[in-house]
């Protein structure tokens, strides 16, 4: 499943009824290096419009805010130098390649005809000028743990294991089925009562009544006016799209997604399905993968939406293989080739799954990407988990034991939030000393979403294209350094995080040695010195 973490769950609901405030920023001195973590002391003033929009791009001594230090590696180092271009697979639920900030810089196939139903480059894909959608016209899907379920008790562990996590999955979308009718039923007593479907915090203020029900809704509502602002009614829908989505696909047993793609899943030879329509039937569903496009691609100081990390030096290839609901690992498997195939030295993947029946699949395609001198970039997963520990396996890894890598050219990518402090790793973010590599940002980051629109989404699906961002650049400006030396550059340039951070769904304070192997955040400026310096050697 795409790992997002959607702002309506973590942070409109959860702040709407508790009422909590902003969190404050934090602001630093200036440091060594890498040497030691840098010290903090708070800042009261709030990001304006404009940091919280870039606030990725931004750096921790002259901002105070813990972004890549992008705009200040573009000013210093990059200014009249001129990369080479660098093909990006965003292997995700597609992406609209016709988005004002985009489509200048999607790839196009140059070796196939348009539109003459003929595969001119004979490459196994019909007219594929723009890439390929693995995933023909389906677009919801169950989970890999209810598609185990469905098929029955084996007798095996995988079964049983899939089995209780179906069971709470299912339970815990029931109750935020409860919580998102009950708002949804507080929200419509304020509109009957107003006589208005949208209404202010003023309107709440002047509702002046005795019946204790109402003043109940009248209270619940103000409080998500004041924490979650005037696109709260946007906010709760998308929450109840994401709970019934649950519901009625991802864990419905008797739905299958799969039957409208026509291809067997189960069979890995079979290749000769889906379509050239990269954005899916339905543009809007590529929201999730046009966000990940516009975080490295869309185009830097035009005016529109956000910046992109990488957009001047990159070109988008769309591989449509995530649904609404859990990738197959077939499509995984066949869409990691087709990037390589095709020509991408970077591939973001931003999603991820805790069952995977077929992975020696993707193992062998991500084999296949090392041989060829491909980076594979990809999202940590948002449970809050340690990954390290066997029952959190955050598929796909690059680790059969889950200990040991079997290929240097896959990169981890957990989450970061804008207040560099002990809470600077996103209470979503899994984590990990042996499995996570490294943090970027992830949370409210602003870009690309279908038809011209933009939107803050947060995740380590926003982080993992952070960090791709930056991998390409370091592709382009130093094309020798090899995938797996860009992925230690990656990991070791970074800033520190603090000395303790706080980990996980319970935000235990832990040492920050614990939350992933280096302990430290992505950042631009740092890694293109050391790509600089290693391309010397």
């Amino acid at each position: 499943m795409a790992s997002i973490k959607p702002l309506y769950v973590s942070a409109f609901i959860a702040l709407a009824l508790a009422g909590c405030g902003a969190g404050k920023q934090a602001a630093v001195s200036a440091v060594p290096m890498n040497q030691t973590a840098p010290e903090v002391i708070v800042k009261k003033a709030p990001l304006s419009d404009n940091e919280l929009k870039r606030w990725s791009h931004l750096d921790l001594t002259k901002d105070t805010i813990p972004g890549m230090s992008v705009d200040k590696a573009y000013a210093e180092l990059l200014t009249g130098k001129t990369g080479q271009k660098v093909i990006v697979g965003i292997v995700d639920s597609g992406v609209d390649i016709e988005h004002e900030d985009l489509k200048g810089v999607i790839w196009t196939n140059t070796k196939e005809v348009p539109g003459n139903g003929i595969d001119d480059d004979k490459n196994g894909f019909v007219d594929d000028i723009h890439g390929w959608n693995f995933l023909g016209d389906a677009v919801d899907e169950n989970l890999e743990m209810t598609r185990i379920v469905k098929k029955g008790d084996d007798g095996s562990q995988q079964y049983k294991d899939a089995l209780a996590a179906y069971d709470k999955k299912y339970s815990k979308a029931m109750e935020d089925k409860q919580q998102v009718d009950f708002l949804l039923n507080t929200n419509k007593s304020i509109q009957t009562y107003l006589k208005k479907d949208h209404y202010t915090i003023e309107d709440l203020n002047a509702i002046s009544t005795t019946d204790p029900s109402l003043n109940r809704d009248k209270m619940i509502m103000s409080r998500i006016l004041e924490n979650a602002g005037p696109d709260f009614e946007s906010g709760l829908n998308d929450y109840k799209e994401y709970v019934y989505n649950q519901l009625n696909f991802n864990l419905n047993k008797e739905f299958d997604g799969r039957k409208i793609v026509g291809d067997n899943p189960e069979e890995l030879k079979d290749t000769h399905y889906g379509n050239n329509v990269v954005f899916g039937p339905d543009k809007e569903k590529a929201l999730h993968g046009t966000h990940v496009a516009g975080i490295i691609a869309q185009v830097r100081g035009n005016d529109l939406g956000g910046d992109g990390v990488a957009s001047a030096n990159v070109e988008i290839m769309t591989v449509r293989a995530v649904p609404d609901g859990d990738e197959y690992d077939k499509d995984i498997a066949l869409a990691i080739r087709y990037a390589v195939d095709n020509g991408a030295k970077v591939i973001n993947g931003s999603f991820g799954k805790s069952f995977s029946p077929h992975k020696d699949w993707v193992y062998d395609a991500i084999k296949y990407a090392a041989k060829k001198d491909v980076l594979i970039v990809h999202a940590a997963g948002n449970d809050g988990y340690n990954i390290d520990e066997k029952q959190n396996i955050n598929y796909p890894n690059d680790s059969e034991d889950n200990i040991k890598e079997f290929a240097d050219n896959v990169i981890t990518i957990g989450a970061i939030n804008k207040t560099y402090g002990q809470d600077v790793v996103a209470d979503f973010s899994n984590f990990g000393k042996i499995n996570v590599d490294v943090f970027a940002p992830g949370e409210e980051i602003y870009a690309t979403v279908p038809n011209n629109k933009y939107k803050y989404l947060q995740g380590t699906s926003m982080a993992s294209p952070n960090a791709a961002g930056v991998a390409a650049l370091i592709r382009s400006y130093y094309p020798k350094l090899t995938a797996p030396q860009v992925k230690h550059i990656l990991m070791n340039s970074g800033v520190l995080l603090p000395n303790n951070v706080a980990l996980g769904e319970n935000s235990e304070i832990k040492p920050a040695s614990e939350s992933s192997k280096t302990a430290r955040m992505v950042n631009a400026y740092y890694a293109l010195q050391m790509a600089e310096k290693m391309s010397k050697k």
